[in-house]
């Protein structure tokens, strides 16, 4: 039997025909042809579609009351990328000095841009500042103090939201999960740190405090984590109401909205997670006697995870036999942990389909593992595949537009995929493949320096 795709997976525009998959009206098979393997495929329409749902879900549960939609460029970045996110109406989320370079090489606008980071550099602060970024969400009482010195040289009063940490089980793997008491992101609510960091910025006539930020942590399925939080920072803009007579306007309410990876994963979508979220806001505003403040979210993975597919080569089989006398069944493809690594960082689980032709061969369970001297190098640990799969095949992986490319290393001095944007019958790269120029051009021969105090 032939392993069918599933679309709640898969990018809008996929299609199968005689067991040949197409994304954004191109064939996968014409796509590994022209631009090789392993690559990166980005449904450009998908990605546009999700960032409109979410910026439209936004508005529409929110009202007067809505603030900004940010994608989150740790997801996937590229100049591209920027130009649909502007496009789209979004903001954008940077947290590295080298985010904000590619949106400044965009020229996105830095009143639509927030910077987070829980260690911004100086340079980095100086950086946003200087590009006038709208927001800056600060992490630590040194950097309240670091922001403030560099805008008070500038001459300039940065908008700073403080990022808080409500305490919240996120249901999630603990690698990203980032909401309870013990992480490295925040000011905790309960031990005080919060209002610690409230009263320290307050002392700062350069810094403008906006109101509060959290992120409880990534591929969340369910939204009572997310009403919480938001209870608990809404808790927070009443106490500073209580203490200073005035309503702080803005709260972050963060990302980390969950994606269908496996047949099994059911997440919600944009409305769904809006609507819940907008009614809890309400009801504790309402209990509070505050006003609705403006609510900004930070969608990433949400967005280009499902838009994106892995499209990998078949170099080898191989059948083991096990210490028990039972068999497994190793598939080998050209890429692996290079170009996706989160399996290993958190057995995160994917799903894979043969897709450059039907098969009628009986399925047999297999392992698809890369091409690194790693024996975790694995893509899928255990999937069910037709049992005819051999050396030239075509597999693909769906699902991996949110940290794939993000985190692509040159382990082996394997090079980076390119990443192809593919839309009504075109296909274009937006990121070209690596090359072995590209990895020696890092080598540097020079003559020894001294150095001294």
């Amino acid at each position: 039997m032939t392993i069918k795709f599933n679309p709640k997976i898969w990018p809008s525009t996929t299609s199968e025909k005689s067991g040949v998959i197409s994304v954004g009206g191109c064939t996968l098979t014409s796509l590994a042809r022209e631009f090789g393997t392993p690559a990166f495929i980005l449904d450009e329409a998908d990605f546009k579609s999700r960032a409109q749902e979410w910026k439209s879900a936004l508005d529409k549960h929110f009202g007067t009351n809505a603030g900004t939609a940010y994608y989150a460029a740790k997801a996937f970045i590229s100049k591209e990328i920027v130009h649909w996110v502007e496009q789209s109406g979004l903001g954008l989320d940077v947290c590295t000095g080298g985010e904000l370079a590619v949106a400044k090489a965009a020229r996105f606008p830095a009143e639509r841009m927030e910077l987070h980071g829980n260690n911004k550099s100086e340079v980095e602060i100086a950086d946003a500042i200087d590009y006038r970024v709208g927001t800056i969400v600060v992490d630590s009482l040194q950097e309240i103090e670091r922001v403030a010195k560099i805008a008070h040289n500038k001459g300039v009063v940065q908008k700073i939201l403080l990022r808080l940490t409500p305490g919240v089980d996120a249901h999630t793997h603990e690698a990203i999960s980032t909401a309870h008491e013990d992480v490295k992101f925040g000011f905790s609510i309960a031990s005080g740190a919060a209002w610690d960091a409230v009263l320290a910025t307050l002392k700062h006539e350069s810094l403008s405090l906006r109101g509060f930020h959290a992120h409880i942590g990534s591929q969340i399925f369910v939204s009572d984590a997310f009403e919480t939080s938001a209870g608990r920072l809404i808790d927070m803009l009443s106490k500073f109401k209580t203490q200073f007579g005035v309503e702080l306007p803005e709260l972050d309410l963060g990302g980390g909205y969950g994606i269908a990876y496996i047949d099994s994963d059911n997440p919600s979508d944009a409305q769904q997670i809006l609507e819940k979220l907008s009614a809890a806001v309400a009801k504790e505003c309402r209990k509070n006697n505050l006003s609705v403040p403006k609510i900004s979210i930070e969608p990433g993975r949400a967005i280009v995870g499902p838009s994106m597919i892995t499209l990998y080569e078949v170099g080898t089989t191989k059948e083991v036999v096990l210490e028990d006398g039972s068999k497994r069944w190793y598939i080998s493809v050209d890429g692996g942990m290079s170009d996706n690594l989160r399996t290993a960082l958190y057995d995160a689980e994917y799903s894979i389909n043969l897709v450059n032709r039907s098969s009628s061969a009986p399925l047999r369970l297999a392992r698809v593992v890369g091409k690194h001297c790693e024996t975790g190098d694995i893509v899928i640990n255990d999937v069910q595949l037709p049992s005819d799969i051999v050396p030239g095949d075509l597999l693909a992986t769906p699902a991996t537009g949110a940290y794939g490319r993000s985190m692509a290393n040159n382990y082996n001095h394997m090079t980076r995929p390119p990443v192809i944007s593919v839309m009504n019958q075109t296909a274009r790269t937006i990121i070209r493949r690596e090359n072995y120029a590209d990895l020696l051009a890092l080598e540097v021969e020079e003559h020894p320096r001294r150095i001294s105090e």
